[in-house]
Parts: C-alpha cells; sequence; structure tokens
C-alpha cells in the first residue's frame, strides 16, 4: 500500500511539471457556453483558462493571477477582454469567497462547483491544468453549480452565523468562570441561579474590587433575587486557597 502511494505521488509530481497541453474539443459534443472560463481558485494564486478562439494567435489561454485584491482586478479585467461571460470555479475553503464577489459585481455568471463531483467526471487527461479542465466541462454544459443566495441574503447570513459565534463564545468564558470559582471553592452558584445575569455580574465585580461584606454583597442583587441571603453569601464567598483568591482578585473587572 505504501509503495502504491509513492508510484502515485510521483506520478502526480510529474504531471504537475509538465506543461499545460492542448485540449482536444469533442467532436460528438455540442459546444453549449461559448464564452465560458475555468479558474482554479488557491490561496496563493488563481490560474485562469479562457477559450482559445478569445486570445490572440500565439497567446496562451491559460494566465495566473495573485490572490490580492488587486490581483483580482486584474483578472476580472482580463475576462471581460476576452468576452467571458460565465465563470466555473472550485468552492475551495473561503478562497473563492473574494474572487466570486469581484465577478458579481463586474456581471460575470459564475458556476461553484463541488470538487467531489467533479472528481467522478471521467475523460480527463494527466496533461493538462484544472482549470482546462473546469473550462472545457463549463464549456459542454457539464457542471451542475452549487446554490449561491443573493448578496443581501449572504449579509445576513454572515451576521447570524457571527451572532451564533458570538453567543457560543460567551456560553464558553461563562463556563470557564464557573469552573475558577469552582476551584477556589467560592460557590456563588449556591447563592445566585444565573453567574451571568445582572446580579451575579455585579456582585462578581464586588468581590473582584475587594468587596467581603456578605451584607453589602447582598444589596447588589435583584429584588427577585430569593435565593440571596447574608448566610449563604457568607459561605459562598468563603475560599481554600488564598493564592488562587489573590490570582482572581488580579484580574480587572470587566466592563
Amino acid at each position: 500500500m505504501k509503495a502504491k502511494r509513492t508510484r502515485a505521488s510521483r506520478s502526480i509530481r510529474k504531471a504537475l511539471r509538465t506543461k499545460p497541453g492542448t485540449i482536444r474539443p469533442a467532436a460528438s459534443m455540442p459546444v453549449v457556453n461559448r464564452h465560458a472560463a475555468g479558474i482554479d481558485v488557491g490561496s496563493i494564486e488563481h490560474y485562469v483558462c479562457v477559450p482559445e478562439d478569445a486570445i490572440a494567435e500565439g497567446e496562451s489561454n491559460v494566465r495566473s493571477f495573485g490572490a490580492f485584491t488587486g490581483d483580482l482586478d486584474k483578472l476580472v479585467e482580463w475576462l471581460q477582454s476576452c468576452g467571458v461571460k460565465t465563470a466555473a470555479m472550485e468552492s475551495t475553503g473561503v478562497f473563492w469567497i473574494p474572487l466570486a464577489q469581484k465577478l458579481d459585481a463586474a456581471h460575470i455568471e459564475i458556476i461553484l462547483v463541488n470538487a467531489r463531483h467533479l472528481r467522478y467526471v471521467p475523460g480527463r487527461k494527466t496533461d493538462i491544468k484544472d482549470c482546462q479542465w473546469l473550462q472545457q466541462l463549463h464549456s459542454y454544459g457539464l457542471l451542475n453549480g452549487s446554490f449561491r443566495p443573493a448578496q443581501d441574503i449572504c449579509c445576513l447570513r454572515s451576521l447570524m452565523r457571527h451572532r451564533e459565534n458570538l453567543t457560543q463564545s460567551c456560553g464558553r468564558q461563562v463556563q470557564h468562570m464557573q469552573q475558577a470559582l469552582g476551584q477556589m471553592n467560592v460557590h456563588l452558584h449556591h447563592a445566585v441561579s444565573d453567574l451571568n445575569g445582572e446580579t451575579g455580574l455585579r456582585i462578581l465585580d464586588a468581590i473582584w474590587k475587594g468587596e467581603r461584606d456578605p451584607k453589602k454583597l447582598v444589596e447588589l442583587g435583584d429584588v427577585e433575587c430569593t435565593k440571596r441571603t447574608p448566610e449563604k453569601m457568607e459561605a459562598a464567598r468563603l475560599r481554600a486557597s488564598l493564592a488562587e483568591v489573590f490570582f482572581a482578585n488580579s484580574i480587572p473587572p470587566a466592563k
């Protein structure tokens, strides 16, 4: 098995070192998208292939562009100069998103292809680049694009995902805080039901500022908080390790 993987990796490296060959058009398949391009998206460079009849004689129909914003603008300008109306690309990580936004602004149709589906299409040669294979399949209409919502929906989706990430982060921080209080044997959760509520945060801020009087800590609670009593607060604030309490008191209060 190891020898097979070694031979496969050698063949892949050999194919990458070879120059991109020309694509022989299929005689039995009609061309559906004559102004189609194929883009191989990467983290550093994007390889773009346009139809051979869209460029001058003697020029290569495959070019590489960087991933910076200025390079993306040059990529879009070259596609427009070649008369490209639609472009196919693989959904590689998040690297395709800035390029897709640039193509949308230039009114170039985008076909976002799943790399797993592209792998099962037969007939590919080993001496052509991915962008050439994408351009050939897209010109024959053999690629199915993934669903892409409208730009307004994308903005709303990003906002909702960001909100969900913040909520999950807040939950993890509350768990860390409860674990730290448990290690210091400060059972504040017995006196306050919700450490993340207004009462719990006010009491924690007061403890971090040096307040130790249980009666004053009880006065910081809300009137609807029935679990807070001076006795429970006195028991909750007792600690086992002075070093851990010193560490906790050194943390600046939350603003």
